[in-house]
């Protein structure tokens, strides 16, 4: 009898121990309860002081974990093995976790903030209706560059990045849409192609940049040109943004041929563990206070039209981060182009950067 009493001792024991290790990898991997929600986003993408505000308002604890390309954001989605109420996906990822089932529909009636939204962003091709997603930034890709250090160079074609006088100088931003998209641009061909030969065009275009690369990355574009380190870059808009509210002498343009319009929302994964806890958080980053202050912290573009009445006018017209409608004709919205032709833009942008080593 003691023997049995010791054994089922002991078996508690154990369960309690496993029980309070797993409460604690639960806490720190992302999972969520009622008095919580985890939010999955990109880096330097959220204004910390927005998040406080949250807290502070709901009583709701913000987990918050970063991602820095949407291939690895949804790859841990789709695994289930983190629980995230809200992430900030773009366009392309959000119309292929649609089809892969990895959404839930948003409920509108808890998102009354909606309709602080210009309708321009809303209604679009990758989620009819915003079904599952509500607008939270949008930009360009275009090039970032110092004419202080360029003789007065501009830059109106993506042709110009390869002129002989930039050798060693042009950065491009670690991405293979991004980079292929550019390829594709300069040869008048559509961003979204799944035709091998014009990629393989795309791609020997580019091996001819490679005397001109002085380095693919990532964030570090932002602090290599902002100490002139750099005259030229691939970037994102908002990373535009940053280097020259540092530094005056950097300038911005999207070339003639056109380039990638892009948009990221926010949407609640399928295997979210606080629904209601990630309603009350995309509101609330839809209210135009909020909106505005974490507009002017992040440096991208508000979709959100009661925002930009708060915001600096200087900022918000400054036509190339806020692009009007005509100059956005010729820019192009990234598809779901599916796991093959996936693969292969980054297989060749790969081969593309082992060729400008």
């Amino acid at each position: 009898m003691k023997d049995i009493i010791q054994a089922v001792v002991a078996i508690l024991v154990v369960s309690l121990v496993l029980f309070i290790i797993n409460f604690q990898l639960d806490k720190t991997s992302g999972r969520s309860g009622n008095d919580s929600i985890s939010v999955y986003n990109w880096g330097e993408y959220i204004d910390p002081e927005s998040i406080k505000q949250f807290e502070k308002e709901t009583g709701i604890t913000v987990i918050y974990e970063t991602f820095d390309s949407n291939e690895a954001m949804m790859t841990k989605i789709e695994n289930g093995g983190t629980s995230y109420d809200v992430a900030m996906p773009s366009e392309y990822a959000i119309e292929k976790m649609k089809k892969n089932d990895l959404l839930i529909p948003i409920d509108h009636s808890k998102i009354p903030n909606l309709t602080n939204i210009d309708p321009y962003f809303l209604d679009l091709p990758f989620d009819p209706g915003n079904k599952y997603s509500i607008p939270y930034f949008w930009g360009t890709v275009g090039i970032a560059f110092n004419p202080s250090l360029l003789d007065g160079q501009t830059f109106e074609s993506w042709e110009d990045l390869w002129d002989p006088s930039l050798k060693q100088e042009v950065i491009l931003v670690d991405g293979a849409r991004e980079v292929m998209g550019m390829g594709l641009n300069t040869l008048g061909y559509s961003l979204n192609t799944k035709d091998e030969g014009q990629l393989q065009e795309a791609t020997d275009k580019l091996k001819t940049l490679s005397p001109n690369i002085k380095a693919i990355i990532g964030d570090e574009i932002v602090e290599t040109m902002r100490r002139g380190e750099s005259a030229v870059a691939l970037v994102w808009s908002g990373q535009a943004a940053d280097i020259m509210y540092v530094n005056e002498d950097i300038d911005y343009a999207v070339p003639k041929e056109g380039s990638n319009l892009w948009f990221d929302n926010m949407i609640i994964p399928k295997t979210a563990a606080n629904v209601e806890g990630a309603h009350q958080f995309i509101n609330f980053m839809l209210d135009p206070k909020i909106a505005a202050q974490n507009a002017d912290y992040v440096g991208y573009s508000t979709p959100n039209e009661q925002a930009i009445k708060l915001m600096d006018p200087k900022v918000t017209g400054d036509e190339r981060f806020y692009p009007t409608e005509e100059m956005r004709e010729r820019l192009e919205v990234y598809k779901n182009l599916g796991v093959e032709t996936l693969g292969k833009y980054n297989e060749l942008f790969l081969e593309f950067k082992m060729d400008a080593q």
